[in-house]
């Protein structure tokens, strides 16, 4: 009995110790699973850091671009301005010069008194129509001017003005992007007052119409003939910097 007793003893330690591996074991196998899952989760954190701090600089560029563009903007919105002002006051001045020119031109030759007091009327008419015309170009009524330097030009065809109303009649056509009227207008200017002083800027016109229109090798061939024919002029100064 005593050795029943022994043998059942000696089996319970057995059991208490072939059971003590396998509790070890799974206790191993959870700090081995834990620490993996603390591992991904510090990469995660990491890869999630690593983004937000490259998208905080992508936002960050991002916002330096805009505020770039922004000045950029800015910068070019005020130098069309300045240029546009210094095109007005140019053209301002231009047409101030015409209108003097025209009114000199225009003036009798005669010495006669008679011959002048009966043409003064007439000349007086033309002034008046040249100069309201231009007046409604230099404020900007590009339609209204077309129209009273077209009918200047029919009124008085063999006006010494006449030269002068044809070549702002052919702007304000330009002004309103009517370039094919344009050119049709210079071109009257070029061929039937070669020798005017207005010519080379209507050749300087015609060149613009072109190119606008998309024709850039007319535009570089009218700029060519210009300067050989009027290598002294402005407009051929200008065409010069343009074939450039």
């Amino acid at each position: 009995m005593r050795l029943a007793l022994f043998f059942r003893r000696a089996l319970g330690v057995l059991c208490v110790v072939s059971c003590i591996p396998a509790a070890q074991a799974g206790i191993f196998d959870d700090n081995e699973a834990r620490q993996q899952i603390r591992d991904m989760q510090a990469a995660f954190e990491a890869r999630i850091e690593t983004q937000s701090k490259a998208q905080l600089e992508l936002a960050t560029q991002i916002m330096g671009m805009r505020e770039e563009i922004s000045r950029l903007r800015g910068e070019i919105e005020t130098l069309n301005y300045e240029n546009a002002q210094a095109k007005k006051r140019l053209q301002d001045l231009y047409l101030d010069l015409d209108s003097r020119l025209a009114r000199i031109e225009s003036a009798p030759a005669s010495s006669s008194a008679s011959r002048t007091t009966e043409n003064a009327p007439e000349t007086q008419a033309e002034s008046q129509a040249y100069e309201n015309a231009l007046a409604q170009f230099k404020a900007g009524k590009y339609a209204a001017a077309a129209k009273s330097l077209a009918d200047f030009v029919q009124t008085y065809p063999g006006s010494d003005m006449t030269p002068g109303a044809q070549f702002w009649l052919g702007n304000a056509y330009y002004a309103q992007k009517q370039c094919r009227e344009a050119i049709d207008a210079q071109l009257e200017v070029t061929s039937r007052w070669p020798d005017s002083t207005r010519a080379p800027d209507a050749m300087l016109t015609i060149a613009n119409c072109q190119r606008d229109m998309g024709n850039q090798t007319a535009s570089r061939r009218t700029l060519t003939n210009l300067i050989e024919k009027y290598p002294a002029s402005q407009a051929a100064a200008q065409a010069r910097q343009r074939l450039k």
